[in-house]
């Protein structure tokens, strides 16, 4: 299983045109007239949509991406496509600056990206077969088709990154940036709370696990007997997203699983399988289907055991006790030594308890607007007072698991106009988006400047492409 939880993967949708061998032949005439047309045999005909340098855009590029878009619940919207198209010229742009900088990606990377891909579109269509059918090819094919647009998008996104990696702020940068703002338009802040918690998760004993582990050392002997391991694991696999695909996680190298799963995964040959192995989501055995240097392909069966009443009757009285001992050591207590060495939750005990505000992980930040917690919880502080502690209660998660939390209100802010003095973290952040957007803006303008770029007369109405149209500052720049 995964460290972050199972994949969520981008979906796209198919068109009948080999789009690989399109391009090859499009290319040959790209800077003649952009109404060329590219003809595979058998296949359809293809249009020119625009040109970067010497790299042509084709109709069916945007048009895929549009069905993907149409797929995904969109309501038909024609300007999507301009907005496609400037997405399609700005991944040109950065790939051929990439190629000037030596930048390139791994191929390991590229087939990972690829396969990860294939998973989330076997999961839509309903597995391999349906997919295939409705491909028209076989998934080998496919994957052969898209690996070159794949590997492009990943240059071009590692060229973005470069643009902007020696970027930062400093404290005059905040300060400047906050004085461009008008008085009348600075942003509203609702009001937000830091919280800590130590929690209990419920835990089976040996015995009650018992029934659940020989449940997979059954599906593994049916296995080891010559019944299908795919079928098996679509009937009884308790991993949903893997199950659907007989069991299939794909290739991934050793830091994409859990150490227990990442042990058993890599110490096989291929066709072997492995004994049935305890990690935190339950009772697995696998199969590595392929070794690729250092990445694995394998597929599992998962048994996730049940909470018992009895498993979280134990979870409360050690809650309750744990909060009493607090209540003790009022003037010794540390809530983050606590936690760190109570809590069951691995995210936060390592934090010292702290939760961290989902929509802003990365920078780590433990401000947390209360309209964005969980109700139960915010329910709870909204009656608590700085610096003091919650009554042990239970708490069922987003994913449905139950369990005791005790909380601890740190700090509280109330709803107010951002200034400098409550908000120097958030407006850094904004600072530094600033700067990085006008990095990039500049970069680009400096680009189109100097870089062939033709676009065909169907998409020159769109406004946001109107400025894609140039004329270089050189002859040299056509062919960079």
């Amino acid at each position: 299983m995964r460290k972050l939880g199972l994949l969520v993967l981008s979906f796209i949708s198919i068109i009948s045109v080999t789009r690989a061998q399109v391009k090859a032949d499009s290319a040959k005439t790209a800077k003649a007239d952009t109404t060329t047309t590219a003809r595979t045999p058998g296949k359809t005909l293809d249009k020119i949509a625009a040109i970067v340098g010497n790299s042509p855009i084709l109709l069916s590029d945007i048009e895929q991406q549009y069905a993907q878009y149409l797929v995904q619940g969109m309501q038909p919207n024609p300007d999507m496509k301009c907005r496609i198209l400037q997405s399609l010229l700005t991944q040109k742009l950065l790939a051929q600056q990439a190629i000037i900088d030596s930048i390139d990606v791994k191929d390991d990377d590229i087939d990972a990206s690829v396969d990860r891909r294939m998973r989330e579109m076997m999961q839509r269509a309903g597995g391999q077969d349906k997919l295939e059918g409705f491909l028209g090819r076989s998934l080998i094919q496919y994957k052969d088709e898209i690996r070159p647009d794949m590997k492009e998008q990943m240059i071009a996104q590692k060229m973005q990154s470069k643009i902007t990696e020696k970027l930062n702020v400093t404290p005059q940068d905040v300060k400047d940036y906050f004085n461009t703002i008008p008085k009348d338009s600075l942003p509203s802040f609702n009001k937000e709370v830091e919280i800590g918690e130590i929690v209990f998760q419920p835990k089976l004993n040996k015995e009650e696990k018992e029934l659940y582990k020989q449940k997979a050392e059954e599906l593994l002997a049916r296995v080891k007997k010559g019944e299908d391991f795919g079928t098996l694991a679509r009937l009884y696999s308790q991993d949903p997203q893997s199950a659907v695909e007989g069991g299939d996680l794909g290739f991934a190298d050793r830091t994409i699983f859990v150490k227990e799963f990442t042990a058993n995964a890599f110490k096989l040959k291929a066709g072997q399988l492995s004994p049935v192995f305890e990690t935190d989501f339950g009772f697995h055995f696998l199969q590595v289907i392929e070794r690729r240097g250092e990445q694995v392909h394998v597929r599992h069966i998962l048994i996730s055991p049940a909470i018992t009443q009895a498993s979280l009757d134990r979870a409360k009285t050690k809650a309750d006790s744990i909060y009493t001992l607090i209540l003790a050591n009022k003037k010794t207590f540390d809530f983050s030594a606590a936690a760190a060495y109570y809590s069951d939750d691995k995210e936060t005990k390592f934090n010292g308890g702290m939760m961290l505000n989902a929509e802003n992980v990365q920078n780590r930040s433990t401000f947390i607007p209360t309209d964005k917690l969980d109700p139960k919880v915010a329910l709870t502080i909204d009656t608590m007072k700085v610096g003091s502690i919650s009554k042990p209660d239970l708490f069922t998660g987003a994913d449905g698991k139950k369990s005791y939390k005790i909380l601890y209100l740190k700090s509280a802010t109330d709803a107010h106009k951002a200034n400098l003095a409550q908000d120097f973290p958030k407006l850094k952040e904004f600072a530094f988006e600033d700067k990085n957007s006008k990095t990039v803006n500049k970069w680009f303008d400096k680009r189109r400047k100097e870089t062939f770029i033709k676009i065909d007369k169907e998409y020159q109405t769109c406004d946001i492409l109107k400025k894609w149209v140039t004329t270089p500052t050189s002859t040299s720049a056509q062919t960079k």
